[in-house]
């Protein structure tokens, strides 16, 4: 199943918060959890490796890209507004504006560690 996945690396400050973000809002499911080096999350064929201070992944990473950077992943919704308005109710707070184009509408969002998430819906859906 590994090699089916498309995975993507997060360097985040707490594995365990991250996970909460993640399975609590976005209905990723854990895959390995062993807070507070490392965690695994999978949505589709989306793994996300959520590497912790601890991790082989983080101690990797040079000093000078450590922090979130603008790369995101992009999580294709059905309907954009009842996202927002869901995510406003959790509490949780937006890092754009609603976006229109001619590909569709997105926003984005950070996790706990300052990561984004882009939230877009595609144009006629």
């Amino acid at each position: 199943m590994t090699d089916q996945l498309a995975s993507v690396r997060y360097v985040v400050d707490d594995v365990q918060a991250a996970v909460d973000f993640y399975t609590g809002h976005f209905g990723f499911v854990v895959r390995t959890n062993v807070a507070p080096a490392f965690a695994d999350v999978v949505r589709g064929p989306l793994r996300l490796l959520l590497s912790g201070p601890a991790s082989s992944g983080a101690k990797a990473t040079p000093a000078d890209a450590a922090a979130a950077g603008r790369n995101r992943i992009h999580l294709i919704v059905d309907d954009l507004d009842a996202e927002i308005d869901r995510l406003r109710a959790a509490g949780l707070g937006f890092r754009s504006d609603l976006v229109s184009g001619p590909g569709g509408r997105q926003i984005l969002l950070a996790d706990p560690a300052g990561n984004l998430v882009e939230l877009f819906q595609p144009a006629g859906s």
